[in-house]
């Protein structure tokens, strides 16, 4: 199994990232990791990650710090899309972890994005691993650099099962939205929403959707794209906005109503049935 060099001292999630997805996807041995800056070093390693002055796939040399390389990826995004050219990685998995993982650490790694106060990005979870006092040793930066691979070694797996497990319902997804009818009906819980959209949902007619959530039913508003996931096609009646149990009872007229979410983007009902009479009574009101 191949070596790889990393540059020692302060570390960031953009290397233990690239590191992370080399030793999952088979490409090196993490006991040949190597943490320094000897230029003599390297040069013996198979691959070299986020120092060395050098891109170049082909030689699996993965810096972005050099001023000739002017594009937007730090070691992360080099390293995902070198395993993606190298047939490591299957289309579905990569978009995963370039859409919910490494375009992030890339953007803010090179500057292109600065988290706002109080937003606890992936990126700030792996520094938070680097050693409190600046005079640490490099025993102690060595340590901790393991310590963060450990962790986001982990972090990815569990991304790759959620993206394993998203595909197997996208043959769902893909049954139920040919219908082309304005809610997507499910008997069973599944990940839907990147299915959906990959799948050409922002042209789809859906406004709603349909799936039971644990032992009760849920009706769930679909958003109009995947980048604004957090709002809705149509909203649930105004009248329903925050109400629990009895409230909601009263103002729906529906006796198994338990929650509205103020927001009004889902709402959550015992059974089948008064899932189905809340569609009804919601689609009237936005027919008005």
């Amino acid at each position: 199994m191949a070596s790889l060099g990393v540059h020692d001292g302060t570390f960031h999630a953009d290397e233990v990232t690239a590191c992370a997805l080399l030793i999952l996807f088979g490409k090196i041995d993490e006991k040949k990791i190597v943490r320094t800056r000897d230029l003599a070093v390297l040069a013996k390693c198979d691959y070299v990650c986020d120092v060395g002055g050098i891109y170049d796939p082909a030689k699996k040399r993965f810096d972005h710090h050099q001023s000739d390389y002017t594009g937007l990826l730090s070691s992360a995004g080099m390293v995902l899309e070198f395993l993606h050219d190298e047939k490591v990685l299957d289309d579905p998995i990569h978009a995963f972890l370039k859409n919910h993982l490494v375009d992030g650490v890339d953007s803010i790694d090179i500057g292109a994005y600065t988290p706002p106060s109080g937003l606890s990005t992936f990126s700030n979870v792996v520094s938070e691993f680097m050693p409190i006092d600046h005079e640490a040793s490099r025993e102690e930066h060595d340590a901790a650099f393991f310590e963060a691979l450990q962790f986001v070694k982990r972090h990815i797996e569990h991304m790759i099962k959620r993206s394993d497990y998203i595909q197997q319902a996208r043959g769902l997804v893909e049954k139920e939205m040919a219908k082309g009818a304005n809610v997507l009906y499910f008997e069973r819980s599944i990940p839907w929403l990147d299915a959906f959209f990959e799948l050409g949902g922002e042209a789809h007619p859906a406004q709603f959707l349909i799936m039971p959530s644990g032992e009760h039913w849920k009706l769930r508003g679909i958003p109009p794209s995947y980048e604004e996931r957090m709002a809705v096609r149509k909203p649930l009646p105004e009248e329903w906005a925050g109400l629990l149990k009895d409230e909601l009872v009263q103002k729906s007229g529906i006796k198994g109503a338990i929650f509205c979410h103020k927001g009004r983007f889902i709402s959550i009902w015992e059974t089948k049935e008064d899932v189905l009479k809340a569609l009804e009574v919601t689609l009237g009101k936005n027919s008005l």
